[in-house]
């Protein structure tokens, strides 16, 4: 198989005037984050979930500023942040709903939960709503094995799920905010 070259040497960033990065985050860290770790490459993480937290996500131009305020190359961010699955390198809806697909979620027939929320949005796994409401994923994990199947609707568990269950929970979802 061939190499496959981007020309990511010459990617524009999209960029805004004010930085992501912000004076109270970098004044935050400084004090608080950056103390706790014997180099600042050790502090990436924190400093990723720092701007994930304000923004939902976390921007390209917010990994450069990253890269400046650590003194680290921009290459050691993008890569720390794309390797993580935990990290959102584009923007997700309001509500992100994780269903879980470990061996114990799988034996009890996570995929039907994965095809009810499909069927009820209409977006399949890593999509977003036209609305920009919800984002659907799969994890690896939720940590409720016994009650499998599983799926976290933003920080709510909802355990033995079945599919009348996990679009009824949508639907709560929906109504808690306004909309129908």
């Amino acid at each position: 198989m061939a190499w496959i070259t981007k020309p990511s040497g010459s990617t524009k960033i999209e960029t805004r005037d004010e930085p992501y990065l912000t004076a109270a985050m970098k004044a935050r860290l400084s004090s608080v984050t950056l103390p706790r770790y014997e180099t600042k490459l050790a502090a990436l993480l924190p400093c990723l979930h720092e701007v994930q937290h304000a923004y939902g996500w976390i921007p390209a131009q917010a990994m450069m500023e990253i890269a400046a305020f650590l003194s680290i190359k921009p290459a050691e961010v993008i890569d720390t942040a794309s390797f993580y699955e935990e990290y959102w390198l584009k923007p997700k809806g309001k509500h992100l709903i994780a269903v879980c697909r470990s061996i114990a979620c799988e034996v009890c027939d996570h995929q039907k939960i994965t095809d009810a929320i499909r069927e009820k949005l209409g977006i399949e796994v890593g999509e977003t709503t036209d609305d920009d409401r919800f984002t659907l994923v799969e994890v690896e994990c939720l940590g409720s094995c016994d009650t499998a199947p599983v799926a976290l609707i933003d920080e709510k568990l909802f355990e033995r799920l079945t599919p009348e269950a996990v679009v009824k929970a949508i639907d709560s979802t929906r109504d808690e905010q306004g909309h129908h």
